[in-house]
């Protein structure tokens, strides 16, 4: 798998314009960081809209779902910094944050593109789905010149909506329910690995109507160092 573990915090969220120096700098320099420096973190990415809504998709990678609803985690939610008790309130716009356990992982690395697609499934046809996607639709995808990584991901509902004192301070609209990305070396790569993978009608396999897609290119990276976990 290229997935750094079995596990991802997946955050979409916009920036109003007055924030944005204050996101770069708080977000590069203390809550990737720090974040990263969690027991059980991996990886932290964040990436900025090419197209779709909202502007900023961040993705953390951890060794398990277990981590991300744990007791370390869960002291730096309900410890928040200064600066995070700041910028998430105040900045903050048409957030989305699910806790994913992975289900499927290939590829051979990162890519510079991250391509999501944020979807729902038919109730009682969640197996049929993620069997369709597993052994189906998802792996031709990986031999598409210049993709490096396709995953599919579906959120752990209650560990999502695990009320912390930092959630309190930044409201959440929505919890992704399924999540696909694709990684790609170029724009064009995501797009024609997506629009294959729609063309398979989803629908027919029990996935809701009304998939969210967005293609994002990648700003920042942390990989796992020494933090104020």
């Amino acid at each position: 798998m290229s997935l750094a573990g079995q596990a991802v915090v997946a955050i979409w969220n916009g920036i109003a314009e007055e924030g944005r120096t204050e996101f770069y700098e708080w977000h590069n320099r203390e809550h990737m960081p720090e974040r990263v420096g969690i027991p059980g973190f991996r990886r932290g990415r964040r990436y900025i809209a090419k197209y779709g809504h909202p502007e900023f998709f961040t993705l953390y990678e951890a060794d398990s779902a277990e981590v991300l609803v744990g007791q370390d985690y869960l002291n730096r939610l309900n410890n928040p910094t200064p600066w995070t008790a700041r910028v998430p309130p105040t900045f903050f716009r048409d957030t989305s944050r699910g806790i994913c356990r992975v289900k499927l992982s290939l590829g051979v690395g990162q890519g510079g593109c991250m391509l999501t697609l944020r979807f729902g499934a038919e109730s009682g046809r969640e197996m049929e789905l993620e069997k369709f996607l597993r052994h189906t639709a998802l792996p031709p995808l990986i031999d598409i010149v210049q993709v490096v990584g396709v995953h599919l991901c579906v959120a752990d509902q209650a560990g999502s909506r695990i009320e912390t004192a930092e959630k309190k301070g930044r409201p959440v609209d929505g919890i992704p329910s399924w999540l696909i990305m694709i990684e790609s070396g170029t724009p064009e790569a995501a797009d024609a690995a997506c629009d294959a993978l729609l063309g398979a009608n989803l629908e027919a396999h029990g996935a809701k109507p009304g998939a969210e897609r967005g293609l994002y290119l990648l700003q920042y990276c942390r990989m796992k160092t020494p933090g104020r976990a």
